[in-house]
């Protein structure tokens, strides 16, 4: 119970988090956009587009949260844990077009005019990289604690945004040294340092991506995990054998797939019982975990593996057991 309301304690921080960083967004956009525009700053306005985006990314990752938040139901009998994982895919895809964009703007801008710098759009984008790391701070610790996947992905968006208004302070930045000590080649430093921040933010992308499509395609979660998963399950006395061991990531939480042998001269009743005795060992030490599908084999003295041709059997029915405290 009390590990429920931490988890629920959880939640509704990360939605509020998602809702702070989709304001955020809002607000950064039209006082980016605003400023370059009154004060000619190309740069600023190149930054506050791509904060357009991250407009859109964020109400993308809040609605994902939400939805994944629902409880199961008979067409989704796993949960909607997956739609942050799909909400995490559009914040890649945005990052991938933004990097697209800063590159394309910041490759063009060398062959342009240099434009004038003034101290306000400094003043700007020095406050954006302020307020988007502390974004990125908080977003990623909360995101983490829940394992949430459109949060952490919300979060590296506001990283992306750190190093792009980072790019802004210094283009400015030399920009206005430049003038004051009279060499306007300076202001070519915003450019240079745009094409480095494309390249960090495709990176960015690029883990995103592959993060989601490992989720998507039902990879295995880490060795490590497994392993410590496994250790869980051999620690029940009545626990033989472990013939096979899978856990996959369904958004924020895991579901595991087990086949063990237990002695084959076990009643219905107790093999029921050791499948709870089970499932409550890895759910006191792996909150994160949903669900646990738990296939009871045979083992008699002397047994050493499963025979492979062989159908596991199932208590409480053929498909092994999914129990419900």
């Amino acid at each position: 119970m009390i590990m429920d309301k931490q988890m629920e304690k959880v939640k509704k921080q990360s939605i509020f988090a998602a809702w702070i960083s989709l304001i955020s967004n809002v607000l950064l956009t039209i006082l980016k956009i605003t400023v370059g525009v009154l004060f000619n700053s190309q740069v600023l306005i190149a930054d506050g587009i791509h904060n357009a985006g991250d407009v859109i990314a964020s109400a993308a990752a809040l609605g994902s949260m939400r939805i994944s938040s629902l409880p199961p139901d008979e067409d989704h009998p796993y949960g909607h844990g997956k739609a942050e994982v799909i909400g995490a895919s559009v914040v890649a895809t945005i990052l991938l077009l933004a990097a697209l964009y800063i590159g394309y703007h910041s490759l063009t801008a060398l062959f342009a005019p240099i434009p004038e710098a003034h101290v306000i759009a400094l003043i700007a984008a020095a406050l954006s990289l302020i307020w988007k790391f502390v974004l990125y701070v908080y977003t990623i610790r909360i995101g983490r604690r829940a394992n949430s996947k459109g949060l952490i992905a919300t979060a590296q968006d506001h990283l992306a945004d750190v190093y792009a208004s980072g790019a802004a302070v210094i283009g400015i930045g030399l920009g206005l040294i430049g003038e004051m000590i009279g060499m306007p080649v300076l202001a070519y430093g915003d450019p240079v340092a745009g094409i480095i921040v494309a390249m960090l933010v495709l990176k960015l992308a690029w883990d995103m991506a592959r993060e989601s499509i490992d989720i998507l395609m039902e990879k295995a979660i880490g060795s490590q995990e497994l392993e410590a998963l496994e250790q869980i399950v051999r620690s029940v006395e009545e626990v033989k054998r472990i013939d096979r061991i899978r856990a996959r990531e369904h958004g924020q939480y895991i579901i595991i797939d087990l086949r063990v042998g237990v002695d084959g001269q076990m009643t219905i009743q107790q093999g029921h019982d050791v499948i709870r005795k089970i499932k409550k060992s890895i759910l006191s030490s792996h909150p994160n975990v949903s669900e646990v599908m738990i296939h009871l084999n045979p083992w008699y003295p002397g047994a050493d593996a499963a025979d492979k041709d062989e159908e596991p059997v199932s208590i409480g029915g053929s498909g092994g057991t999914m129990l419900e405290d």
